[in-house]
């Protein structure tokens, strides 16, 4: 059975945010999607941590705390570093893709230009994540 997913999506991009949003809504998913515009927001949400994101979408390229440094502190932290973290990015370097695999990330999904390879992506991905055992 699918679950209702608590997603924490990590991008500074307002009009990738509205695309995710539209993806979820387009394919009629029930979804929470709680938006952070930065690392540093995000960890300010997850120090909260009353309510756990079941994943969390992470774009690499940001302000203030960067994805790959977002990544070293989620994963040195003892009640954080379990949550599955999935790359979205636009970055095809694959130095980028080799550390955040060595710091411990779930996947690493590059954005296509094509809105419907996108919304093929990310159906994937929430299917997946939906269906997974991890609570």
């Amino acid at each position: 059975m699918e679950k209702k997913l608590n997603i924490l999506l990590i991008e500074d991009d307002v009009i990738e945010i509205m695309k995710l949003n539209r993806v979820v809504s387009s394919l009629q998913l029930s979804h929470n999607i709680l938006e952070a515009n930065n690392g540093e927001e995000a960890l300010k949400i997850l120090q909260k941590k009353n309510e756990l994101p079941h994943i969390i979408l992470l774009d690499l390229n940001m302000p203030k705390v960067n994805g790959i440094e977002f990544l070293n502190i989620l994963k040195n932290d003892e009640s954080l570093r379990c949550i599955p973290t999935i790359v979205l990015t636009t970055s095809s370097n694959q130095k980028d893709l080799l550390a955040c695999y060595k710091i411990g990330i779930a996947g690493y999904i590059l954005k296509p230009l094509k809105y419907e390879d996108y919304v093929f992506k990310i159906e994937k991905l929430l299917d997946y994540w939906s269906i997974n055992e991890l609570k």
